[in-house]
């Protein structure tokens, strides 16, 4: 007995010895994946210890038969568990509000699974129906990239009805479904009602949904194409602009492309993309209006490089969606405007510097008169061209919309400055019809801010230039434009319709500012020498045209002073008295 416990006792540590060695070498073996080499092992053990391999033979055959397929079908069993957990999840998702199943396929998404989630959305606001909806949508705004499938959807193709159906249920119903689930009002809403939102626990739970749709739908929109289409997703995304508050990145990509289609886009894509930037900037504020005033002044530069007849009216719109911006955030616009104005009159400081430095290097040499020469024109070519003016219509267009307001009024001085020094640049009659877009810009600054702009001096100079005191040998030429053109050929200077352009365009300006100061107490001198300017040119001009035009504006400054005279002689105050500001009002 006594022999039979110690062999036992012996068999009993060999065993349990043995036991760790095999288990270590299980271990390796099944994290290696080798069944082939856990029967090796086997072998190797019968050799070394027959004892302990003849021990498990009779007490644990079922390891040392150890077989291949036995892994093979447990790892089977394991893929059909999964796969048997999501036919189960997917048949949770489709089963309708009625009770009744909906069969699907694996990858294709049916009319039925859509109708299925519409319907439990609608009636008990059901999340895993929103889920599953909001992973449908996400499929059919990458449906088609050439990236490929997307590797964590479930689904990858849909028919073309399906397509539209989810997209229209989803662009139309999902603002209001998450105000819903995060129990925000049914409309607008501020930056600061995110902030707080953000710090709930509803918001927590809710807030990839939101991010998932805003992400999706801006994605689709950046593979759009139709402009109809593009304008329809923006006026829904726009009920949502307000979440963008809590997703930084993502509202710098919407800007971006908002300002892409509000400067290019064509139909009412311009407009939407407009109204919805003044949305982001109302509701947001710090957030993003210096982005989309920097943004829109940079578009409506690209837009501005060349001018025709056709750009014309989409020009004009760019730049009064700018200035209704403006209104958004005066004072902050106002800094914007500071520097935009400020990098203007360093343009021009520089073209005239340019030019001055060429009319005192008279008496240099060939090759440094050249030189001058160039950079002069290279410097006073950053004035005449489109973008530049554009600018300055831009800019007087901002200051007479807001002339009554603190913020702006301060910056009519520095842009009729430089718009007066911009029109005396080169004062050549091929530029005339620059010259009279800048002294129409200067009325309009007067006028809505009701001071005084020495403009008649800027266009009785136009009255003096040679070109008007020759005969027209280019013939009758085409009539000219002068809101598309900046210079003239030297062709057109000769042509009888440049010269008719010329004279009674400065006749209706002259007019207009006139016009302004008609009821002044200062009326007579201020039209004196202008009166005398006008004669002058009628009696050096042989069109009888131009003379009797000339000849009736001079009939109209002389009764006007005539009159004002005779009701400045009734008063009794001085002209510095503040009485006078008032004369002949009503």
């Amino acid at each position: 007995m006594g022999t039979k416990n110690k062999e036992s006792k012996k068999l009993s540590k060999k065993s349990s010895t043995v036991e760790e060695n095999t288990d270590e070498m299980m271990s390796k073996s099944s994290s290696e994946q080798n069944v082939g080499g856990h029967a090796d092992q086997l072998k190797r053990l019968q050799e070394k210890d027959p004892e302990f391999y003849q021990f498990l033979q009779e007490h644990d055959k079922d390891l040392l038969e150890f077989d291949d397929e036995d892994t093979d079908d447990d790892d089977e069993t394991e893929m059909d568990g999964e796969e048997i957990e999501d036919d189960e999840a997917d048949t949770e998702q489709l089963v309708h509000a009625d009770g009744k199943e909906v069969k699907s396929s694996t990858n294709v998404i049916t009319t039925a699974m859509v109708d299925a989630w519409c319907s439990s959305i609608h009636e008990n606001r059901s999340s895993g129906a929103i889920r599953s909806l909001m992973r449908a949508f996400r499929t059919a705004c990458h449906y088609g990239d050439d990236t490929g499938e997307d590797a964590k959807s479930k689904w990858s193709t849909m028919s073309s009805s399906v397509f539209n159906k989810i997209m229209l249920f989803v662009l139309k119903e999902m603002d209001g479904i998450l105000r819903g689930l995060l129990k925000l009002p049914t409309s607008g809403g501020k930056k600061e009602m995110i902030k707080d939102m953000s710090k709930t626990k509803r918001w927590k739970s809710n807030n990839h949904l939101v991010k998932s749709y805003l992400g999706n739908a801006l994605h689709v929109l950046n593979q759009m194409t139709d402009t109809e289409m593009i304008s329809f997703t923006l006026r829904r995304l726009r009920f949502s602009s307000v979440f963008l508050a809590a997703f930084p990145v993502l509202l710098r990509k919407y800007i971006k492309v908002l300002l892409h289609f509000w400067g290019t886009g064509g139909g009412a894509l311009p407009v939407v993309s407009f109204l919805f930037l003044r949305d982001l900037c109302i509701q947001l504020g710090s957030d993003c209006i210096d982005e989309c005033f920097r943004g829109m002044y940079k578009a409506y530069l690209l837009n501005c490089q060349f001018m025709n007849a056709s750009k014309l009216q989409h020009i004009q719109f760019l730049g009064n969606c700018f200035v209704e911006l403006l209104r958004v955030d005066l004072p902050n616009a106002y800094q914007h405007a500071f520097v935009f104005i400020r990098q203007l009159a360093m343009i021009l400081r520089d073209a005239q510097s340019s030019t001055k430095t060429k009319k005192s290097s008279q008496k240099a040499n060939q090759s440094s008169k050249e030189a001058h020469n160039t950079k002069g024109k290279e410097s006073f070519l950053k004035v005449y061209q489109w973008k530049y003016i554009h600018c300055l219509e831009l800019w007087t267009a901002a200051i007479c919309a807001y002339s009554s307001e603190p913020e702006f009024r301060p910056l009519a001085y520095p842009l009729t400055q430089i718009i007066s020094g911009a029109a005396r640049l080169v004062p050549t009659a091929r530029y005339f019809p620059l010259r009279l877009r800048c002294i129409k810009m200067l009325n309009r600054i007067a006028a809505s801010t009701n001071s005084f702009v020495p403009v008649s001096p800027l266009l009785l100079d136009m009255l003096e230039i040679k070109e008007l005191h020759r005969p027209p040998t280019g013939g009758v030429g085409k009539a000219i434009d002068f809101r598309t053109v900046l210079r003239v050929s030297k062709l057109t200077l000769k042509t009888r319709a440049f010269q008719e352009a010329c004279v009674f365009s400065v006749v209706e300006e002259l007019a207009e500012h006139l016009a302004q100061w008609s009821y002044s107490v200062g009326f007579f001198e201020l039209s004196s020498v202008p009166v005398v300017r006008l004669r002058n040119f009628c009696k050096s001009t042989n069109v009888d045209r131009f003379r009797r035009e000339i000849k009736q504006i001079i009939r109209e400054i002389e009764a006007n002073s005539e009159y004002t005279n005779k009701k400045r002689m009734t008063v009794s105050f001085l002209p510095n008295d503040p009485a006078a500001a008032s004369f002949l009002e009503v």
